[in-house]
C-alpha cells in the first residue's frame, strides 16, 4: 500500500490519456472498478450511464480521481477484502490491479470479485502477459513477478494461469491475447495483454 501512496503523491496521476477497451454496460448497471487509480477508466464508465463505484487501496489515488470529476462513489478498499455485500454488482472491472499481488493474494482477490458479483454478473480482467517486453525487468519476487524501483510489484500472466485463477467451477468465459509493438528510437518492443471476460456461474 505504501508504495502506491508514495507513487501517487510524488507523481500525481499515473494513468493518463483515453481509456481503451472498457465495455459499455447498460444504463443503471451497478459496476465496480477495483483498483480505479486516478479515475481514468472510471470516468469512461460514468459517461456510459452506469452506476459506478471505484475503489482503490491508495487514498492519494482517490483524491486524484475525485478531482477528475467522475460521477462515481469512491471508496478506499483492498481488493483482497472488499467492503461490499455479497452479490452487490452487475459487473466488475479489474484492469492492471491483480498483477500487483502475490500468488495467494491473487486467489483471494479472485474469490472476492466472485463474491461481490450477482449470479451471471460480468468480470472484465486485463493484465500484461509473459510475452510483454517488460517481463523480466526488476528484481524477481516470485515466478514471473518483478519488483521495480518504485516499490511496486508486477506479475506477468500466462493464459493458462488466468484460466486457473477464474476456474470453470465458478466462472464461464475465456481469455484472449492482444499484441502490438511499441517503437522507441527505431527499436521495436513487443507488448501483450491478456483480456478475460467471465460470467459468475449461478450457485
Amino acid at each position: 500500500m505504501e508504495a502506491w501512496e508514495s507513487n501517487y503523491r510524488q507523481r500525481g496521476a499515473l494513468w493518463q490519456g483515453a481509456a481503451t477497451g472498457i465495455p459499455s454496460f447498460p444504463p443503471g448497471a451497478r459496476v465496480l472498478e477495483a483498483g480505479c487509480g486516478n479515475g481514468k477508466s472510471l470516468a469512461s464508465l460514468c459517461r456510459g450511464g452506469c452506476d459506478a463505484i471505484g475503489c482503490d487501496i491508495a487514498a492519494s489515488a482517490l483524491r486524484l480521481a475525485q478531482r477528475t470529476g467522475p460521477a462515481a462513489l469512491l471508496v478506499q478498499a483492498d481488493v483482497r477484502r472488499l467492503p461490499f455485500r455479497t452479490a452487490t454488482f452487475d459487473a466488475v472491472v479489474a484492469v492492471h490491479i491483480i498483477s500487483a499481488l502475490t500468488e495467494p493474494e491473487r486467489r483471494r482477490a479472485a474469490a472476492e470479485l466472485h463474491r461481490v458479483l450477482v449470479p451471471g454478473g460480468t468480470l472484465l480482467f486485463r493484465e500484461f502477459s509473459v510475452s510483454d517486453f517488460r517481463c523480466g525487468n526488476g528484481r524477481l519476487a516470485e515466478e514471473n513477478s518483478y519488483l521495480r524501483g518504485d516499490g511496486v510489484m508486477t506479475h506477468y500472466f500466462t493464459p493458462s494461469e488466468v484460466s486457473s485463477l477464474f476456474s470453470v467451477d465458478k466462472w464461464k468465459g475465456g481469455v484472449m491475447a492482444e499484441r502490438w509493438e511499441m517503437r522507441v528510437r527505431g527499436t521495436r518492443y513487443p507488448r501483450e495483454v491478456l483480456t478475460g471476460t467471465f460470467q459468475k456461474i449461478d450457485p
